[in-house]
C-alpha cells in the first residue's frame, strides 16, 4: 500500500510539472535577435511577473494571460537610444535644458520600441534635481543621463561658453549621488578653439568611472579642431564620439572632404576603444559622410536619434527611420539590432538592459520590416532611395504592452487597468 500511495504521489508531481506554464504574456514565432546570447533564428518568448521567462522552441501559450503572433516579425530587446533630448519643460530661455526644444519620451519612444533613452547633455549638475524630478520619475520610459560637463547644462548660448561652469568635481559628485540615473558626461557646442570641456570631461569621468561623449566642433571662425588629437590624445577606450557623419563646417570629418576617402586613423581610433555614435540629428548625418565611411567597411557602434523638435520633423524622424538608413546603405540587420540594443548597454555601463536573457526585465520591441519604395534624405539635400523599412509593430516595457499598432496582442479589458 505504501509503495501504491508513493507512485501515486510520484505520478501526480510528474503530471504538474508537465502542465503549462501560466505566462502573463507569450511572443510566438517571431525571429528572435539576441546579440547579447548569440540568437538569431524563430523562437518563443515568455514573459511571466515583468521578466524574460523563457526564450525557447514552441513555448506552450495555452495559459498565457496575453499573447502576441509575431511571425514573419524581428523580436529584438528593447532599443536603446543613447543620444536624445527629453528634458523638456517650459522656461523658453532653457533650450534643451528644460526648454522647449527637448520633449517628453513616452510619446516618442515606444510607438518606435524605444525603451530607454539617455538624454544626452540637457542637464548639467545644477539642473539634474529638476530634470530627474519632471522627468525621469514619471516617464514610463526608462530615462538615464548623459551629465553635462556644464553645470547650467544645454541652456545655448553663452551659458555653454564659459569654462568656469565646467566643473568635472562638482559633475562627478551628482553623478556618483546619482547612479541609478547617470551613466556619463556630455560636451557639447564649445565654439573656442581649446581643449577645456573635452578634458574636464574625462576628468570627471575618470572621478565617477563613467564615459564621456563628445559633440565636438567649434564656431565657423577657425578650423575645427582635429579628430586625431581627439580620438588619440584626449579621450580613453570606451568614450563616445557623436555626430560620427556629420558634413558641417565647423567639424573635423571623418570622410576626407577632397578625396572622399574615410581618413586611415578612424579603424585604428575604433580599433583603440573610441566608441563611434550616429546621433542623427537635425543637421549632423549626410550620406556624403556615411556612404564612403560604409563602402570601406566602417560601420558605426551605436545607433542614435539626437531626437529633439528640430530632428524630429527633418530627416532623422525617429530610431526606426535612422535604422532603416543603415539598412539601405547595407548594415545587416542582426548588426543594426545589435548597435541598437546590446552594443550601447554596455557602452553606457548598463549589461542587464539590452538582452533577452531569462531573468532579465522584459522590455521587448517586436519590429516588422515593410517593402515598398520609401526614400530617405540629409541635412544636404541628398536623397537615398530604399525597399525595405522598419516598423514597430509593438513594445514590451516591464512585461507591459505599451505600444500595439494593430492590436497583434490578445485584446485585454484596458478599463480595469
Amino acid at each position: 500500500m505504501k509503495k501504491y500511495l508513493l507512485l501515486l504521489v510520484a505520478f501526480f508531481l510528474v503530471a504538474s510539472s508537465m502542465q503549462a506554464q501560466v505566462y502573463s504574456l507569450v511572443i510566438k514565432g517571431g525571429q528572435v535577435i539576441d546579440p547579447k546570447n548569440g540568437i538569431n533564428e524563430v523562437m518563443d518568448v515568455a514573459v511571466l511577473d515583468g521578466k524574460i521567462a523563457s526564450v525557447a522552441k514552441n513555448i506552450d501559450a495555452s495559459n498565457a494571460k496575453q499573447v502576441i503572433n509575431a511571425k514573419g516579425m524581428i523580436v529584438a530587446p528593447g532599443l536603446i537610444d543613447i543620444h536624445g533630448h527629453v528634458f523638456a519643460g517650459t522656461q523658453l530661455d532653457r533650450g534643451l535644458s528644460d526648454g522647449n526644444s527637448a520633449l517628453m519620451p513616452d510619446g516618442y519612444t515606444f510607438r518606435v520600441g524605444v525603451t530607454t533613452i539617455v538624454d544626452c547633455g540637457g542637464a548639467g549638475w545644477k539642473s539634474f534635481p529638476t530634470f530627474k524630478k519632471n522627468v525621469i520619475d514619471v516617464a514610463q520610459t526608462r530615462v538615464l543621463s548623459f551629465l553635462n560637463i556644464v553645470g547650467e547644462g544645454m541652456r545655448g548660448g553663452a551659458y555653454e561658453q564659459d569654462p568656469r561652469d565646467m566643473d568635472p568635481k562638482m559633475a562627478a559628485y551628482v553623478a556618483k549621488q546619482n547612479k541609478k540615473d547617470i551613466v556619463g558626461f556630455k560636451v557639447a557646442h564649445f565654439e573656442n578653439a581649446e581643449w577645456t570641456p573635452e578634458d574636464n570631461a574625462v576628468a570627471a569621468g575618470k572621478l565617477a568611472n563613467l564615459p564621456v561623449i563628445v559633440d565636438f566642433g567649434g564656431d565657423d571662425t577657425h578650423a575645427p579642431l582635429s579628430i586625431e588629437e581627439l580620438f588619440f590624445k584626449h579621450l580613453r577606450p570606451g568614450d563616445i564620439y557623436t555626430h560620427t557623419f556629420t558634413e558641417l563646417q565647423r567639424r573635423d570629418p571623418i570622410v576626407d572632404l577632397t578625396t572622399r576617402q574615410l581618413k586611415p586613423f578612424i579603424k585604428d581610433a575604433q580599433a583603440r576603444g573610441i566608441i563611434f555614435d550616429v546621433g542623427f540629428g537635425g543637421g549632423s548625418f549626410a550620406f556624403n559622410q556615411a556612404l564612403p565611411a560604409i563602402k570601406a567597411g566602417f560601420f558605426p557602434n551605436t545607433i542614435s536619434t539626437d531626437l529633439h523638435t528640430g530632428s524630429m520633423n527633418g530627416a532623422m524622424k525617429d530610431m526606426l527611420n535612422v535604422m532603416s538608413i543603415f539598412m539601405t546603405m547595407g548594415m545587416d540587420v542582426p548588426a543594426i539590432i545589435q548597435a541598437s540594443t546590446w552594443s550601447p548597454a554596455k557602452v553606457i555601463k548598463r549589461e542587464e538592459l539590452g538582452n533577452l536573457s531569462v531573468g532579465s526585465g522584459a522590455d521587448i520591441a517586436i519590429i516588422g520590416i515593410r517593402d515598398g519604395n520609401f526614400g530617405f534624405f540629409d541635412i544636404l539635400g541628398y536623397k537615398v532611395e530604399g525597399k525595405r523599412k522598419f516598423e514597430c509593430q509593438a513594445t514590451i516595457r516591464n512585461g507591459r504592452v505599451v505600444y500595439d499598432l494593430n492590436g497583434l496582442t490578445t485584446p485585454i479589458n484596458l478599463a480595469k487597468k
